[in-house]
């Protein structure tokens, strides 16, 4: 049974990451959902809270399991007796970006092998970036993200949602001067 993988920082996970994750699944006897816990971004959820979204959100694919991680991912995967770590692929840009890290995980681990699946193309426009925009900024998130995650999201930004919410009414209600 090969062990593979699949490492990020999931903040949050999108139906774009599960789609992958479901895909690797039907691929290797067991995927690992391997969540970085201080990746070198503004993150929005702590590792716990990530963690917490993606187990639920992997709750129906019996051969996939979620756990943090630190470090370096070869080292992770290592010691996950592993020897594949799975990516996903939306555009050009992430090709570019994947095929550095690739090669400098191939030289510190040659013994690693890397699988890229395509994102589907229903997803290719998602990001954990985007998502993150979109739910600070009240939008409607059905389809990129499980519910349990939007409602997640939409907590964090809560404040900041009315918030922008009461000045626009001010905004919008006051008396244009020089009318």
């Amino acid at each position: 049974m090969t062990i593979a993988v699949y490492p990020g920082s999931f903040d949050p996970i999108t139906n774009g990451h599960l789609d992958i994750a479901e895909r690797a699944a039907s691929l290797f006897g067991t995927v690992i959902i391997a969540v970085y816990d201080r990746p070198d971004k503004n993150l929005l959820f702590n590792v716990e809270e990530r963690v917490a979204l993606a187990t639920d959100a992997v709750a129906g694919m019996p051969n996939v399991s979620v756990t943090a991680f630190s470090g370096l991912v070869v080292d992770f995967i290592r010691r996950m007796k592993s020897g594949v770590m799975i990516r996903g692929l939306r555009a050009n840009s992430d090709f570019e970006r994947e095929f550095e890290m690739a090669l400098m995980n191939h030289k510190l681990a040659p013994d690693i092998e890397l699988v890229c699946l395509m994102t589907s193309a229903r997803y290719q426009f998602i990001s954990s970036s985007v998502i993150k925009e979109v739910a600070r900024l009240g939008g409607c998130l059905d389809g990129m993200v499980p519910q349990h995650v939007a409602t997640a999201l939409l907590t964090k930004y809560a404040d900041y949602i009315r918030d922008v919410e009461k000045r626009a009414a001010r905004q919008y209600n006051s008396p244009i001067k020089g009318a």
